[in-house]
């Protein structure tokens, strides 16, 4: 394979959550591996993908559509918090909505809740580049509160670039903390310091990995069709990449397929058009704002993307904060430890009810 193929096989896979490529080695060593994912449980739980209701399309200050969907409440059953109390779901990086898929399950019916792809992101329509920033998607989640969660208390819980939209939220609204927003769930995130190639090459020392995955991403996303041709092709490669990189231990392979779907669904120019914005993100600052609500604070702690260290200086910075470690998970924690993660937000649902309740 030449050098240039070797580039774009790799880089391309990153994108999509192939990163683990150089960590897996040889073609050897990934059909090995490959085999021992496919040997692990099926999993026990409604299939992926399938819990749906009726879209609501929103549109964004600038024109994109975004897709939405809400699950409300039912009176019938065990009552999680305040029936008028809104939790909303915001998803990461190259992800969709689909990727709160135990959460969306153990809530149904108990509160009412809100989930939505981010632009360019599923269903949602393709946004501009100039517009596929961290602020923007702050704006976004602004517009979807308005139009769909137009009263009573909320919680906005947030996964990797989820958190970050709601921290750039924080930012520029500061003022509906404590007041509509009761309390805030920020889960394998950060409010900055994210090092480029960790999140491309992790094999590069840090001294050259941040100016070689920038320039890689925006030479690769000039020839996007044959970086996404390439991610189709080495199937087998991104779905070890994704084992590795998305979970700490091991889980059924019906969990890395799902999420390698999602990748690999997102197209590379996506992909790229957010990057520089993601790892130039640095709001540590703002992230006091929280500390007027319930914040809780969840990150697995061999993370491979926002490391378990980011999620601790978030805690630094919040008073009152709750800080919860899953040992050996990794940066799909809401898959992977979904018990532990639930029950982290029923607390921070507790807590967000008796802060509204005190009013």
């Amino acid at each position: 394979m030449s050098t240039t193929r070797k580039v774009l096989s790799v880089a391309g896979g990153v994108a999509a959550g192939a990163v683990g490529v150089a960590a897996a080695g040889t073609a050897y060593r990934v059909a090995r591996r490959r085999q021992v994912i496919s040997r692990r449980g099926a999993g026990d739980h409604t299939p992926f993908g399938s819990l749906r209701s009726a879209p609501v399309t929103v549109v964004a200050d600038d024109g994109v559509d975004l897709h939405v969907e809400i699950d409300e409440y039912a009176a019938n059953g065990r009552r999680a918090t305040a029936p008028d109390m809104t939790v909303v779901f915001v998803h990461g990086y190259s992800l969709t909505l689909d990727s709160w898929h135990f959460q969306r399950a153990a809530y149904r019916g108990l509160v009412r809740t809100v989930f939505y792809d981010q632009r360019s992101h599923g269903r949602s329509g393709r946004s501009a580049p100039g517009h596929a920033t961290i602020e923007q998607l702050g704006r976004d989640l602004k517009t979807v509160l308005d139009t769909v969660v137009p009263q009573g208390p909320i919680v906005l819980v947030g996964h990797s670039m989820g958190g970050m939209t709601i921290i750039a939220l924080a930012e520029e609204h500061p003022e509906l903390f404590g007041d509509r927003i009761a309390g805030v769930g920020l889960i394998s995130t950060t409010a900055g310091g994210l090092e480029p190639h960790r999140m491309l090459v992790p094999v590069l020392p840090s001294t050259v990995g941040g100016q070689f995955a920038q320039r890689l991403v925006s030479v690769l996303a000039r020839g996007h069709r044959t970086v996404d041709g390439l991610r189709r092709i080495g199937h087998s490669v991104a779905m070890v990449a994704t084992d590795e990189l998305a979970f700490g231990g091991d889980v059924p392979e019906s969990y890395v397929e799902f999420v390698d779907q999602m990748l690999s669904s997102t197209p590379f120019e996506v992909v790229a058009e957010f990057f520089p914005n993601v790892t130039s993100l640095d709001k540590f600052e703002t992230v006091k704002a929280l500390s007027v609500v319930p914040t809780t604070i969840i990150c697995g702690t061999v993370d491979k993307l926002t490391s378990i260290g980011h999620s601790r200086k978030l805690h630094a910075h919040i008073t009152g904060s709750t800080l919860l470690e899953c040992e050996g998970a990794g940066h799909l924690v809401i898959m992977e430890r979904y018990d532990d993660v639930n029950e982290e937000l029923d607390r921070l649902l507790a807590s967000a009810g008796e802060k509204v309740d005190r009013r």
